[in-house]
């Protein structure tokens, strides 16, 4: 590669970060919709290959099969969800009156001043949390645009699906002849890690979350589905699933049942999921599919959300795969480079035979 090829290459992905990083606060229907394509279309495949069916159709019955799973989840978990939710805003004035009561009673008399410092924050917090819940509620921009977004999702999820092999062959077409086998090559090692990884990770959340909202149900916590489905939705970073959940599960039962004691049935339940993740979800479903170290992982989303927003957070751990792989070839090229083996050591006696001509 010259370097002429070099820069133009380096420029070229300059550009399409930039353009990325513009495009970020609109993408995310797109995103979500080629997640969608990229999950079905080896399903479109096999029955292209295996009963012989013309493209289009296998598409309308893959995509037909995954938004009718998808409805069919929403429609029986959401009314469950909707009904915790609306106990739940009911009986936030009663959770913010007995927080604050026992903050007063565990606050000694002479830190008077630190206990009115945590009220005063405190309702603060919980004026910013009714404020957003307001806008959120209120704002018919910000309905429009979910309603938009849920139109858009399924008609790019079903023109891409059925254009996938086209834009595939298209951009292989663009590549430079002289790196088109290699990003080719790497190309299809990427999928086998980012498929394998995407459908593992969202098989764990899911089982998480069922697992989670079964063992708060069954020590009869309130909202037990919100809390379980929301630990089991963020458990993609390390442990910020168990902690939210942990944290959350436990200031509900202490308030529902003005006890400590339900706290340790908490933490039972927690703990033993934990332990059914960890020798069984996600060996079993996931693996060592990116080989990140968890502080990597958490480095990855937090680098994606601080570049992308929202968008950044959903594409940081899918790049982060695919980065693996380019950087897993990198170091192998590197350990076959003379710079790694080379057994040369650097040598003053040239030097020092020059200093000796010039004395003489």
């Amino acid at each position: 590669m010259t370097e002429s090829q070099k820069w133009m290459l380096l420029v070229g992905a300059s550009v399409l970060a930039w353009l990325f990083y513009l495009l970020a606060p609109i993408l995310t229907p797109f995103l979500l919709a080629f997640l969608f394509a990229y999950l079905g279309n080896p399903f479109v495949l096999q029955l292209e290959q295996q009963r012989h069916m013309s493209r289009t159709l296998a598409v309308i019955l893959v995509f037909t099969a995954l938004f009718a799973i998808i409805i069919l989840v929403v429609l029986l978990i959401l009314p469950l969800l909707e009904r915790q939710v609306v106990q739940l805003i009911h009986q936030l004035p009663t959770y913010h009156q007995w927080i604050t009561q026992k903050i007063k009673l565990w606050v000694e008399a002479e830190q008077i001043d630190m206990y009115q410092m945590l009220v005063q924050q405190w309702q603060k917090a919980g004026g910013i949390v009714v404020a957003t819940f307001n806008y959120v509620t209120q704002s018919g921009l910000v309905l429009a645009e979910w309603v938009a977004n849920l139109v858009l999702v399924p008609v790019l999820t079903f023109y891409l699906m059925r254009d996938w092999s086209i834009m595939l062959a298209s951009i292989q077409g663009l590549l430079p002849r002289f790196i088109e086998a290699k990003i080719v090559s790497l190309a299809k090692e990427s999928d086998q890690v980012l498929s394998a990884f995407l459908r593992g990770q969202m098989m764990v959340m899911l089982c998480l979350g069922a697992l989670y909202s079964f063992g708060l149900w069954l020590i009869d916590v309130n909202y037990s589905l919100i809390i379980g489905m929301l630990s089991g939705f963020v458990s993609f970073v390390p442990y910020l699933g168990f902690i939210i959940g942990i944290l959350s599960a436990g200031v509900a039962a202490i308030v529902q049942f003005q006890a400590l004691q339900p706290l340790v049935y908490v933490l039972m339940v927690f703990g033993v999921v934990q332990a059914i993740e960890a020798m069984l979800l996600t060996p079993l479903f996931v693996g060592d599919k990116i080989g990140l170290h968890p502080v990597a992982v958490i480095f990855a989303l937090l680098a994606g959300g601080q570049l992308y927003g929202f968008f950044g957070i959903l594409l940081a751990l899918p790049v982060s795969a695919v980065l693996m792989v380019f950087l897993r070839h990198a170091h192998q090229r590197y350990q076959q480079s003379s710079l790694y083996q080379s057994q040369t050591k650097l040598s003053t006696q040239p030097t020092k035979k020059k200093l000796e001509v010039k004395s003489e």
